[in-house]
């Protein structure tokens, strides 16, 4: 998982942290939505928006780009897609605002003088996590941006500090899990060559409550079922062939055993209307066939 693909998960969550950055958020903050858009003619897409409630008050736009790699024509980018968005929904928007997320003020690009008056005016804030002060004296949430910042050795500690105290501030186990689903995807791209179980450790966490493991523990369990289901379609057809024809040779025998749950009981309706063991060699070769095409 990409770093900016973090944060976007976090927005896309929890809307209101971007507005925790700026010193004068819309008074509606709660109720915007985080959402990527495309403009046509030139077409492009446009990843991080922060879309104003749908009322009959016009709204402003927040644009956000998460930028931890040095990049010397951002602002070209960044300026030109704003621009060129507001233009095309003048009718829905009465201002723009964009956020630029730096890890450090190194991180920015150095040659900005073409674009100091959006850079000085209001419109435009450049937010350095390294510069929002220490993590313990953050609002929780603003505390999982800075975690994305910390090196290997200050991680873990941090990790583990904010999934206490998520506990301790939040009641709501659901609200809980979730920040500590994001704390340990965070911590997985920062660590990618340790399991799930290390990780697990190193956070003194129960894998259990996490959604990954909720999820996995469902794929195993329709893995499970569906492996049921085959077994019983693969007795059930070898029942019926044996009641058709006495004897199945062992090589066709293997062949439906290796069939897929699909197949199986497309076989199923099929052999009713075989005569001979031959039927079922031709079905069994076009299946082939069709396979290899």
């Amino acid at each position: 998982m990409r770093r900016d693909s973090l944060f976007y998960s976090l927005f896309q969550k929890y809307p209101s942290i971007l507005f925790e950055l700026l010193e004068n958020p819309p008074d509606n903050a709660d109720g915007y939505r985080f959402d990527s858009v495309a403009v046509k003619e030139p077409k492009f897409e446009i990843d991080g928006v922060f879309l104003p409630p749908e009322t009959l008050a016009l709204g402003i736009v927040y644009f956000c780009e998460v930028q931890f790699q040095k990049d010397e024509k951002l602002y070209e980018r960044l300026f030109a897609e704003a621009l060129l968005y507001s233009y095309r929904n003048r009718d829905r928007f009465e201002d723009w605002q964009m956020v630029i997320i730096y890890p450090s003020r190194s991180k920015e690009q150095t040659k900005t003088r073409p674009y100091r008056a959006f850079l000085a005016s209001e419109q435009v804030h450049c937010i350095y996590l390294d510069e929002l002060g220490e993590l313990e004296q953050l609002p929780l949430k603003l505390g999982l941006l800075v975690l994305t910042t910390l090196d290997q050795n200050q991680a873990p500690a941090a990790a583990r500090y904010l999934i206490n105290r998520s506990q301790q501030e939040i009641s709501e186990p659901t609200a809980t899990r979730a920040i500590m689903e994001i704390i340990t995807s965070i911590i997985s791209y920062r660590f990618t060559s340790l399991s799930p179980k290390e990780i697990e450790t190193m956070l003194d966490i129960s894998f259990e409550q996490t959604r990954l493991y909720q999820d996995l523990k469902q794929q195993a369990e329709e893995q499970g079922l569906e492996q049921g289901r085959q077994e019983e379609a693969i007795k059930l057809v070898l029942r019926i062939l044996a009641k058709k024809f006495r004897e199945v040779p062992t090589q066709l025998t293997i062949q439906i055993e290796g069939l897929s749950l699909h197949n199986l009981e497309a076989l199923a309706d099929a052999l009713l209307d075989f005569a001979s063991l031959d039927d079922l060699v031709s079905w069994l070769q076009r299946l082939a066939r069709i396979k290899t095409k």
